[in-house]
């Protein structure tokens, strides 16, 4: 990619900084990244345009741009908690327009739900139509019955475990990363959060992903934010990735350098630079690191494997999602 097309150069280091990154990265690997996330984009279009023309639409949905994820649940779970609280804000904005207040100074809205359209106060009608924002797919089971059953509050199912556990460990990751940070670090950690490929910078990005070339239908404001979601996805696996591969690589590095000393002048050596060694001294990921980690990513799942009865050689396979 040529330097002068960069244009997300500030919004992937943000990024990578929030996925554990705390060096400056070069330029050659910011534009490695965002040429993979590109080359991610636009696939995704591909397959959903491709996906669209079965269902007999020229338009791309929401579902084909979920449908290609589908198999990484905890991926599919959060990005329904991102678009339930979407249309949450959504629906939230509409009342304030409505407006409204009672005689005790608390808002009240029209409540659809109750017999009559009763007149409830505004926490509790958001709090219901909350519960009813819930994003159905529809190759579930349940989207096959008309008639649903009533909804548990303690009910989770695996899906739902599952998005949990790796929220846990995110935000696991996320304290020890902050933990050690002072109060103007912490809220620079928190700007590079808000870091987004779409957000008030759609048209850019749809010039970016090509979104007149790859696909003819213009896509509507939903998409692009599903795309925003997925992209900071994909460099935060990415990075994620690159500091494992970095970090193995260190520690080769480490043991070779170790094994040059012979007895207590090679363990005194290794103490001496693991002491003076600062934090700010770590180099950053490179682009070799960038490159291993998308190859790992690359590889075939054991579900593949099975799909060919386990046969060994070279097959071609097309472009997988990160």
């Amino acid at each position: 990619m040529n330097p002068d097309k960069a244009k997300y150069r500030v919004e992937i280091q943000q990024m990578m900084f929030v996925s554990g990154e705390t060096g400056e990265p070069s330029h050659e690997t910011t534009m490695l990244i965002e040429e993979i996330v590109r080359s991610q984009v636009i696939e995704m279009l591909i397959q959903c345009t491709a996906l669209a023309h079965r269902r007999g639409s020229r338009t791309i949905s929401t579902d084909d741009l979920i449908f290609l994820i589908r198999h990484d649940k905890a991926k599919v779970s959060r990005l329904r908690t991102y678009l339930s609280w979407k249309d949450v804000r959504k629906t939230a904005k509409e009342n304030d327009k409505d407006g409204g207040a009672g005689d005790a100074g608390i808002d009240l809205l029209v409540d659809d739900s109750a017999p009559g359209g009763a007149v409830v106060p505004a926490a509790e009608a958001v709090g219901k139509r909350q519960k009813k924002s819930k994003i159905g797919l529809p190759w579930e089971v349940a989207s096959y019955f008309s008639e649903q059953p009533p909804e548990r509050e303690d009910d989770e199912d695996e899906d739902e475990v599952e998005a949990n556990y790796a929220t846990l460990q995110r935000l696991k990751n996320a304290d020890e990363r902050t933990r050690g940070m002072t109060k103007d670090e912490y809220v620079h950690w928190s700007e590079c959060r808000q870091a987004s490929f779409t957000f008030r910078k759609g048209k850019r990005f749809r010039e970016w992903a090509g979104f007149g070339t790859v696909t003819e239908a213009k896509p509507n404001d939903d998409i692009v934010d599903i795309l925003g979601f997925l992209t900071f996805e994909i460099v935060q696996t990415l990075t994620e990735e690159a500091l494992r591969v970095k970090e193995a690589e260190d520690k080769v590095a480490m043991m070779h350098s170790s094994g040059d000393g012979k007895g207590l002048a090679g363990r005194k050596r290794k103490r001496e630079r693991f002491l003076f060694q600062g934090e700010e001294e770590r180099t950053p990921v490179e682009a070799r690191h960038v490159e291993e980690a998308f190859r790992r990513l690359q590889q075939a799942k054991p579900k593949a494997r099975a799909m060919r009865n386990f046969s060994g050689g070279v097959c071609k396979t097309r472009l997988g999602l990160v």
